[in-house]
């Protein structure tokens, strides 16, 4: 081969060399554009602590376990009292915008990028941290029953075992503090702090160990699920309501079948974070689910698991139809085997972090 043949042979390959990085870079751009939405959606949904440093509820909540005439509250007036129970619950949020609100097919093709399932959670005992505001509108448009229940039960698991791990570390707080000989002054304040939240009367420390407790997962899902008909109920897309819990004076929605006598709302939430916690306040410090705590308590002192199966037969007070209400939640719990979520685990945000490295 000729010095000129060589020459145009090396000028070819270095052409071609050329040809092939750049449809190599023209490829990694146009999967970064393609991909990008995608990242940028589920950092909305997995990003829980840039959302918690903009909670105002927090900074609401103390203001409120600092007010006065607490037990004046407790003991003249039932309502002020309930009000109270539920301040750091019922803040008002920045306003509902519909344009957070995440449409159902979307939804589901963002948990299978995730590897969010529940055939894995049930087997490796851990939900990855998925925090949603909103239920999607058209939950009530997937036509398969599995799929809908599974999507509902997606949304829902995290924040319920988010509350649970919350009260558990509560619990673990005020068990350190009573074992203790003497308290520091910020010790002391934070039990003050719990009294209050608890609307525990006179500083009672064996109501205060009975009151604040987890209510097991799959108990919490089946209310959930029976409530909001799996997320298709009015009260459940419009107002973050997934327990249909009443109010006669704070923010709610008005039942279309209820009388003009009837002046009750469903409660209303900004998130549906909210409507988990007020669920989960109503059960440990309503009257009405005194021999429920109790029987929880005696469950805790004989070292036994709280079963939602044997829990269930003390909400007959939760619904007007009693003890139909208790078969119905069982039998919710055990067709689609809820307790296998009952000592799932929140999946820490540092896990998730080392993954993906």
């Amino acid at each position: 081969m000729s010095k000129l043949d060589k020459n145009q042979s090396m000028s070819f390959d270095k052409l071609l060399k050329s040809f092939y990085l750049t449809c190599f870079a023209s490829l990694i751009i146009i999967s970064f554009f393609a991909i990008t939405p995608k990242i940028i959606e589920i950092k909305k949904i997995l990003d829980l602590n840039n959302y918690e440093a903009e909670n105002k509820s927090k900074i609401i909540l103390e203001k409120v376990l600092n007010g006065q005439n607490f037990e004046d509250l407790i003991e003249n007036n039932n309502e002020s009292y309930s009000a109270f129970i539920y301040d750091d619950v019922l803040v008002e949020e920045t306003p509902s915008n519909d344009d957070e609100r995440l449409d159902a097919i979307i939804l589901q093709e963002l948990f299978k990028t995730i590897n969010y399932n529940l055939n894995d959670v049930r087997k490796n005992k851990v939900v990855k941290p998925v925090d949603l505001r909103f239920l999607p509108k058209e939950i009530k448009n997937i036509e398969n029953t599995k799929d809908r229940k599974n999507l509902f039960i997606k949304i829902v698991l995290p924040l319920i075992i988010e509350e649970n791990e919350k009260i558990l570390k509560d619990r673990a707080i005020l068990f350190s503090i009573l074992n203790k000989n003497s308290n520091s002054d910020n010790e002391l304040k934070w039990l003050n702090a719990k009294f209050k939240q608890y609307g525990v009367k006179n500083k009672d420390i064996l109501s205060l160990k009975i009151r604040m407790d987890i209510i097991p997962t799959s108990l919490t899902i089946a209310q959930a699920a029976k409530e909001t008909g799996w997320g298709t109920s009015r009260f459940a897309i419009e107002g973050n309501a997934l327990f249909g819990q009443w109010t006669y004076s704070g923010t709610g929605i008005k039942p279309l079948k209820s009388s003009d006598n009837e002046n009750h709302k469903v409660m209303k939430f900004q998130i549906l974070k909210a409507s988990v916690r007020a669920y989960h306040r109503n059960l440990n410090t309503h009257s009405s689910y005194r021999e429920f705590r109790m029987k929880r308590a005696e469950a805790r002192d004989n070292d036994e698991s709280l079963d939602s199966i044997l829990l269930a037969d003390y909400l007959d007070k939760y619904a007007e139809t009693g003890f139909e209400y208790t078969k119905i939640l069982k039998k919710i719990i055990v067709q689609n085997s809820l307790k296998e979520f009952d000592d799932v685990k929140l999946l820490k945000k540092k896990n998730i972090i080392k993954k993906q490295i």
